[in-house]
């Protein structure tokens, strides 16, 4: 299967990784701060950005869209695995700062989740062609 959007990505991750690197030794840190996230803010905006001058193809477009969705996942995994290792090393007080930060988002989710209605269900539903008869 072809995957179109590679090379797009490719650019997008080279430069968040050469602008994380500077910014870190910009702050005085010697390792990448951000890089990651700056690439995938920049594969958003050469996304936006060549859609509306009509510069990406649709099989491109779908190509980055499905890179972007692959690439929101492992990146939240990897800092995931890092920030356990750090919590680790870091002891109890960063074990219960992330155990906090756990149970904050699960609350936030619930409360998003109730403060929909049955009838915002059912129409997002329909528009994305998700209900069954």
């Amino acid at each position: 299967m072809i995957i179109y959007g590679t090379a797009l990505l490719a650019i997008c991750h080279l430069l968040g990784i050469i602008l994380g690197d500077l910014l870190g030794r910009a702050m005085g840190v010697h390792a990448n701060v951000g890089g990651v996230g700056i690439a995938m803010l920049l594969l958003i905006a050469a996304r936006i950005y060549m859609h509306r001058l009509n510069w990406l193809p649709a099989m491109s477009e779908r190509g980055v869209e499905y890179w972007g969705a692959m690439y929101i996942p492992v990146v939240v995994a990897m800092a995931a695995q890092q920030d356990v290792v750090a919590a680790l090393r870091g002891g109890p007080v960063a074990l219960l700062a992330a155990l906090g930060a756990v149970v904050a988002c699960a609350l936030v989710i619930a409360l998003i989740n109730r403060m929909e209605t049955p009838q915002q269900v059912a129409e997002a539903c329909a528009e994305l062609n998700l209900c069954r008869e």
